[in-house]
């Protein structure tokens, strides 16, 4: 060899172990987002997006949240500075959607959203959710049940049950959380649903007058509804997993398990 040329390079042994090429893939979170959009978008809806940094009067005041409410606590939000904070859900959307359009108005709203819960295989301090809004003259709950329903069985399945219990949320009334089927035991009861054959997916509900006065809406012409959903859980309960920390931790074998 020349002096100054490269060295030869050492052979090759073939008895060592491969470096394993993982294949990118798109999240399974990513692709629940992305699936329950396209099928609300088939409804008429326009997806948007906005701020993960959020104001008390648009996180709280607005949706019918006094700021004594508990929600409202530092030990249930991540205050980033006086007035100004992690969202604690996509609903502030509902806000400044309806402060800057008038209805008709038709939108569903993913994103990220920070609550201070404890990081264990039911909760994590930051999760997507699906935010869903509809604003018109004579909307009813005939027509929310109706949504949900056609979501749920192109989602699922056609047959996959749908259950509707009444609740409470401020911003609601009347409120609602709705249960599907639990697609592991197939109804029959398992430990994920905890032997009641479902499993929530979401909370909704007519969104209540205040809510509308606070944004310039006309409550006495108007109604509407709301949801808001958590493609986690979702994700979740499509494809048998029984931990939330798997879909944070990055594990590529875990994470291959869905490369299409």
């Amino acid at each position: 060899a020349l002096e100054g040329g490269a060295e030869r390079p050492a052979e090759v042994d073939w008895s060592m172990p491969g470096r394993l090429a993982w294949r990118g893939a798109i999240h399974p979170v990513v692709a629940v987002v992305d699936e329950i959009c396209a099928i609300f978008r088939d409804l008429g809806f326009t997806r948007v997006t906005g701020p993960e940094a959020e104001t008390e009067d648009y996180n709280f005041t607005k949706l019918n949240m006094p700021l004594d409410h508990p929600a409202a606590d530092e030990h249930d939000t991540f205050y980033l500075g006086p007035g100004i904070l992690l969202r604690t859900h996509t609903s502030p959307m509902q806000a400044r959607t309806m402060e800057r359009y008038q209805p008709p108005i038709r939108i569903v709203v993913p994103g990220l959203a920070y609550r201070r819960d404890a990081f264990d295989p039911s909760h994590s301090p930051v999760f997507e959710q699906i935010e869903g809004l509809v604003v018109d003259e004579a909307v009813s709950f005939v027509d929310f049940k109706a949504a949900i329903d056609y979501f749920v069985k192109r989602f699922f399945s056609p047959d996959t049950a749908v259950r509707f219990r009444p609740s409470f949320f401020p911003f609601t009334e009347p409120s609602a959380e709705v249960d599907v089927q639990c697609q592991i035991c197939k109804g029959s009861g398992c430990a994920t649903c905890k032997q009641t054959g479902f499993l929530e997916i979401m909370g909704a509900g007519m969104v209540h007058p205040a809510v509308f006065d606070s944004c310039g809406i006309d409550s006495e012409r108007y109604t509407g509804y709301a949801f808001g959903m958590g493609p986690d859980r979702i994700a979740m309960l499509r494809h048998g997993i029984p931990d939330i920390r798997l879909l944070f931790e990055n594990d590529m074998r875990f994470l291959s398990q869905f490369a299409e």
